[in-house]
């Protein structure tokens, strides 16, 4: 590796972290840099532009096939006298008259579809037809799972301390589970807007009827979460419409060709030869790899949050001081890369599309989502300079043509090759050991051989002073006092004697 003056480490700003519009959020990369809040009053904007160009596009096909229509009709007597030509032309045009045709058709079918799609009676009647939508709830075409009977379970056993409003709250949120049956076409930043107006409509009903208590309406909205995301889990987790399998695959077979970046690359303040260091840094990729188990947004938080939380037990446990931002996040992506978790980005769209807003907009939770997000970015665009190495080093170990490791051992191997080869230190810092041990027990042992030498002459020293005493004052049995009582049996008088 080569010699830097300076070492470059990963610095990322408070700010860095926050929604670009400075309403003072956290912000996502996956929108945009912008928070849950900022994200769906931009979204809704160009999505209200999308469907007046889409009417407007509408209306001018429509134009488009009333004007074919009448011109087709006022000049067919025209055409029938030209008939020879017309039929040369199609000749001379071979193949590509059937591709004016296909496109004609193409063109009148678009027509029609987009007139129905914008058409009210046909909504309403497309609705009314589906038997779907009449009959069928989100497992009636199969066997719901154990987990989704569970939260459903669970949901009803919460709701029924709340009686009437609890039953209310069952009831919208079956009704919202019924309607999200029939939309099998939406794609799924679609669905994740239904799902989000669903949250935010519920949350503001909830604050009127508790009167503005949070704590209560985030606690409702928990469980309400829970329930819908088990019930909707199948369908909505990296959905085929999307290319979050692809973005999956693409961060895995990324993290697999940067095994070779190491702590001292990234600048991470973590010392794993400390045995409750390394206990942390194996509980925080454990809980990282952990998310891709649970099914429901805030678990999956939760799996982060505890993740983050070991991080900063390791950091503290190496420096002996409190950990900072900058220490975090190196650390984050160190984890993340030894770590490789299963499906990282559709977990990451999945809990971006589908938490409950204010749980990524503020508090911890959000925080250290936020710099996850921000760790899988930097992992997808680490180069070079990144990692503080020239454009030859990070090529030759990407390709895998060399190794830090072996590059570090053929510098020290020389004058010390312990310093590059963990195995080697680890040998002498037991070796390091078992000398420590040696002198404790010689030592030990030298005070066994000295307290056996002194030990006879202690005995006689204390059998001489019991003699002496004895000489002293010798040992005389004392008589018991005569008494009047001439009833006193013998065996009571031997007693007192003996208690004497």
């Amino acid at each position: 590796m080569s010699q830097k003056t300076e070492r470059r480490g990963i610095h990322v700003d408070q700010s860095e972290l926050l929604c670009k519009k400075g309403c003072g959020y956290y912000g996502n990369t996956a929108w945009q840099g912008l928070c849950s809040k900022c994200w769906r009053e931009e979204y809704q904007r160009v999505r209200q532009k999308q469907i007046q160009d889409d009417w407007a596009l509408a209306e001018k096909l429509q134009r488009e096939e009333e004007a074919a229509a009448f011109a087709s009709t006022h000049g067919a007597p025209a055409q029938a006298q030209s008939t020879p030509p017309s039929s040369q032309s199609q000749s001379s045009l071979g193949p590509f008259s059937k591709f004016e045709e296909k496109k004609t058709n193409e063109k009148t079918r678009k027509v029609t579809t987009v007139k129905k799609f914008f058409s009210p009676s046909s909504r309403t009647s497309s609705k009314k037809d589906s038997p779907e939508v009449k009959t069928s709830s989100p497992s009636a075409s199969r066997h719901a799972s154990f987990d989704s009977d569970q939260a459903s379970k669970d949901f009803a056993d919460f709701l029924k301390s709340m009686q009437r409003p609890g039953r209310e709250i069952h009831k919208q949120c079956r009704s919202f589970l019924l309607s999200m049956s029939g939309k099998k076409d939406l794609n799924a930043e679609e669905v994740s807007e239904c799902v989000q107006d669903f949250y935010q409509g519920l949350a503001d009903r909830l604050t009127s009827h508790f009167k503005g208590s949070s704590e209560s309406v985030e606690q409702v909205m928990d469980q309400v979460e829970k329930y819908i995301m088990s019930r909707l889990y199948k369908s909505v987790f990296c959905p085929e419409s999307t290319d979050d399998e692809k973005k999956d695959l693409s961060m895995q077979n990324r993290i697999r060709a940067l095994h070779w970046v190491n702590i001292q690359m990234l600048c991470v303040p973590v010392d794993e030869e400390i045995p409750e260091v390394s206990e942390s840094v194996v509980q925080a990729i454990t809980d990282i790899i952990e998310m891709d188990s649970k099914k429901v947004p805030r678990d999956k938080l939760a799996c982060v949050t505890r993740c983050s939380k070991h991080i900063f037990a390791a950091i503290g446990g190496t420096k002996r001081e409190p950990a900072s931002a900058d220490d975090f996040l190196p650390a984050l992506i160190y984890v993340v890369l030894k770590a490789n978790p299963p499906r990282l980005q559709s977990n990451i769209q999945y809990i971006t599309r589908f938490c409950n807003p204010s749980r990524l907009m503020t508090g911890e939770d959000g925080y250290y989502f936020t710099n996850l997000c921000c760790a899988a970015a930097f992992i997808e665009k680490l180069d070079a300079q990144s990692l503080n190495l020239t454009p030859e080093e990070f090529q030759s170990y990407m390709s895998g043509q060399a190794s830090p490791q072996l590059d570090r051992s053929r510098v020290a191997a020389d004058s010390d090759p312990a310093a590059t080869d963990p195995a080697l230190a680890r040998l002498r810092r037991n070796l390091d050991l078992l000398s420590d041990l040696d002198a404790r027990q010689e030592a030990l042992m030298e005070a066994a051989r000295k307290l056996h030498a002194e030990l006879p002459a202690w005995s006689e020293s204390v059998r001489r002073e019991v003699r002496d005493a004895l000489q002293k004052q010798p040992l005389t049995p004392s008589r018991p006092a005569v008494t009047d009582d001439a009833h006193c049996p013998p065996k009571d008088l031997a007693a007192q004697v003996l208690a004497d």
